[in-house]
């Protein structure tokens, strides 16, 4: 597991696509810029989409990595 410390942790399980890029996109803009957020998913799908996400955005995902049935990103609001 990840030695990453997030500010804010978003538990997306049991949700399918799009709920956990938006739910991702809610809790990122309420953090500083330079905070992460943990966000957590069980959809294989969310891993392209927070690929994808963090690059449109230009968010930096620090981690990403599958824990079981889990898949959990690291993401640093950048701006």
């Amino acid at each position: 597991m990840a030695d990453i410390t997030p500010d804010e942790v978003l538990d997306c399980s049991g949700m399918s696509c799009p709920m956990p890029v938006l739910k991702t996109k809610k809790a990122v803009d309420k953090l500083q810029p330079g905070q992460v957020l943990k966000m957590i998913a069980t959809d294989p799908g969310s891993q392209p989409d927070m690929e994808a996400w963090t690059k449109k955005t230009g968010h930096e995902l620090l981690q990403s990595e599958k824990d079981g049935d889990k898949f959990v990103f690291f993401i640093k609001k950048v701006g």
